[in-house]
């Protein structure tokens, strides 16, 4: 007691500005750098010691990616697959093309219900259900006795493979923000790989093993990617407010705030839909005796020429992040209007049509590599953006798939271009009249 009054005053405490580290620590994790906390979207903590190993955290993001190309590969399955199917069920390549925009509305479905929930629920728990559930689907689907059961096993398999779109606004979260682009390109690139991976090895199995071992194969190899992704996220603590899918609802709302969220929408609905019009009815064009007459197995080795996506997609992340998503969407806008006349003149000249291929394929992952990133950044709420921003995509693919089938049968080669060409004048057109924020 006597010692007090001669003593020194003592330090300010360090144990107030330690205290809210936590707080400020979840804040630099739940929100992109430069972008304010929004009310849609609640915090989130991660359980102490409850993340997976530093070893183990060192594969998040290469995982991640092959995860995605799996998960990816299962929505365009069906579509090198087509012709086996048609065989198998009794029917033609034209008759059974719808499987593939069923898959396309299936995915878009899932995204709608399950994406925004990355906002407000642990992602972990949520990667490993769905990963089960779209397990579930392709076996169901490899066991199918007639285009019906197929369709509705395909769906539910689509529905969840929503997996990637739960962990892109993770990626985008943990990276530093001069380099995001490149990250979330990292993960694109995973994308497009699966889709290559979906046309080539499915074509090159289905001809060797039948479709059916395609789908059980695919089933094996998303339990197995699915559950060990779940395993490497950090196990979060989310406070979710409101009800379960109150980012649904908020989807609208979040659109109609933000000019830039809403061209990416549109103007990805566009290119996406020119790409999926065309290579979901390539392989008929292939295969088909009017067209080159080519093996399953042939026409799936031409997805190979999808593999410019996969190598584009870094060099897209890199030009995004030095001169802005708004001039890489208007070159990759450029690139896709020259390929479809070349896919036009593919028809009967095989050197245009892998011309075509390679520039519709550095197209989309460009312009998805810039809008992605856009769509991610320009709200508080990224997991509900992201969602918008998928969904119109595959909306918009799904709906030009489901007009490529029958315009093939009707006009051949030339009607599955001209379906591709609208699209870009659409999506395009339509967001040059809408003011610059």
């Amino acid at each position: 007691m006597s010692s007090s009054p001669s003593s020194p005053p003592s330090p300010p405490s360090p144990s107030p500005p330690s205290s809210s580290s936590p707080s400020s620590s979840s804040a630099s994790v739940g929100t992109p750098a430069g972008l304010a906390p929004g009310p849609v979207r609640p915090p989130s903590r991660t359980a102490p010691g409850a993340g997976p190993s530093e070893a183990v955290g060192r594969l998040f993001l290469p995982l991640i990616a092959l995860c995605t190309a799996v998960t990816a590969a299962n929505i365009y399955l069906a579509a090198p697959l087509l012709p086996l199917i048609a065989h198998d069920m009794g029917s033609t390549p034209s008759a059974v093309a719808w499987l593939a925009s069923v898959a396309q509305l299936g995915y878009a479905a899932g995204l709608l219900f399950f994406a925004p929930l990355g906002d407000s629920v642990n992602r972990r728990r949520l990667v490993a259900v769905l990963s089960l559930v779209a397990t579930a689907a392709l076996l169901a689907a490899s066991a199918s006795a007639g285009t019906g059961a197929l369709a509705g096993a395909v769906l539910v398999a689509s529905a969840a493979t929503v997996v990637p779109q739960l962990l892109v606004p993770l990626v985008a979260e943990r990276a530093p923000a001069d380099r995001r682009a490149r990250h979330v390109a990292a993960v694109i690139a995973g994308l497009f790989t699966g889709v290559v991976a979906a046309r080539v090895l499915g074509g090159l199995a289905g001809q060797a093993f039948g479709w059916r071992a395609v789908f059980v194969g695919a089933a094996v190899l998303t339990a197995v990617l699915g559950l060990a992704t779940a395993y490497i996220l950090p196990v979060e603590r989310r406070q979710r407010r409101g009800p379960l899918f109150a980012g649904l609802v908020a989807i609208p709302g979040v659109v109609r705030r933000s000019p830039d969220l809403w061209r990416a929408c549109v103007r990805q609905a566009g290119m996406y839909g020119a790409w999926s019009a065309l290579w979901t009815s390539l392989a008929l064009l292939l295969a088909e005796d009017e067209g080159y007459g080519m093996s399953t197995a042939a026409a799936g080795l031409f997805g190979l020429f999808g593999l410019a996506a996969s190598v584009v997609a870094p060099l897209a992340g890199g030009l995004v992040d030095r001169f802005g998503a708004a001039k890489v969407v208007r070159s990759a806008y450029g690139l896709a209007a020259l390929s479809v006349p070349l896919f036009w003149l593919g028809a009967h000249a095989m050197a245009a049509l892998c011309a075509a291929a390679v520039l519709v394929h550095a197209a989309l992952v460009a312009s998805h590599v810039a809008n992605q990133t856009l769509a991610l950044t320009t709200t508080s709420a990224p997991a509900t953006a992201n969602t918008a921003y998928v969904v119109a995509g595959f909306a918009g693919g799904a709906l030009a798939s489901a007009l490529a089938g029958p315009a093939f049968g009707h006009w051949g080669w030339g009607g599955v271009c001209a379906v591709a060409g609208a699209w870009l004048v659409l999506g395009w057109a339509a967001t040059a009249v809408r003011p610059v924020r």
